[in-house]
């Protein structure tokens, strides 16, 4: 979908970024012209909830904090679910966007399926988007842009590795679930999504993957990205059995009305301006 329509006289150069998960919300606002994020809030849920329930947590959050009561220049909606797979650019075929996700993700006959197109690695990004999601924030802004989180991720990671060989493993920690993207000699080697509930489900998935690729926890680096820091029960697993554990970093220059946790929080978020 087109960038908003709608441009504010007053505040021509805001831009709104939402991220939309079963377990939680975030939203970030950027002034473009004064290069600054004047706005940074996340929710996190109590439990796992359907579409309709996050649905009504959005309304919720737009009628409390005013979100809507200012015209932005554009807008972003992140999907963020386990609803997605890639598949190689010159295998891709629109006709058969059903057909790609059904043989690894739970699909309804009335899901809307969709797809973006990650140029930096010539891939497709085939995915279910909460389409009630997407009717809501029409009616509140107009057109937007949206995407699905491994979408960022990937090009993100892809884009700061452009020159390394060395095989690393991101992991982007979320408050129950965990991305993983893999990349070597600049290379995506992996994309895959994980529900975990304890630490050992945690680091049970990360051991397993790279295991499949065969890469050998004394030598590859681990890099942490997302909700997660040194004094994590996630991190002290991690580097229990990872030799090289370290963060990752936005590596972007925005100024801050109030910063985030950290230098390596609110990665797709942020970095989807």
């Amino acid at each position: 979908m087109a960038p908003t329509n709608k441009i504010s006289s007053r505040l021509p150069n805001l831009e709104l970024s939402i991220q939309i998960s079963l377990s939680g919300l975030s939203f970030c606002i950027l002034q473009r012209d004064t290069h600054t994020i004047t706005f940074l809030k996340e929710i996190d849920f109590q439990k796992k909830l359907n579409p309709l329930e996050l649905l009504d947590h959005l309304k919720h959050v737009f009628n409390t904090e005013k979100v809507t009561d200012t015209s932005y220049n554009a807008i972003t909606v992140i999907h963020d679910n386990e609803l997605s797979t890639l598949v190689p650019k010159p295998l891709f075929k629109e006709e058969c966007l059903v057909d790609y996700l059904k043989f690894n993700s739970k699909i309804l006959a009335t899901d809307f399926v969709t797809y973006d197109d990650i140029v930096i690695n010539e891939s497709v990004n085939v995915y279910v988007p909460y389409i009630n999601i997407n009717n809501f924030i029409y009616d509140q802004f107009g057109a937007f842009t949206f995407k699905h989180v491994s979408t960022i991720l990937i090009e993100e990671i892809l884009h700061i590795e452009k020159n390394a060989s060395s095989p690393k493993v991101y992991v982007n920690v979320s408050k129950n679930n965990f991305e993983m993207v893999v990349v070597e000699n600049t290379k995506l080697m992996l994309y895959n999504t994980f529900e975990y509930a304890t630490p050992e489900d945690f680091i049970y998935y990360i051991l397993f993957a790279t295991e499949q690729l065969n890469l050998n926890p004394e030598t590859f680096n681990l890099v942490f990205i997302g909700d997660v820091h040194t004094d994590d029960a996630l991190y002290t697993m991690a580097y229990k059995y990872i030799r090289h554990v370290s963060f990752g970093n936005r590596n972007e220059s925005y100024h801050y009305t109030e910063a985030p946790k950290s230098n390596h929080s609110n990665f797709t978020l942020i970095k989807s301006f």
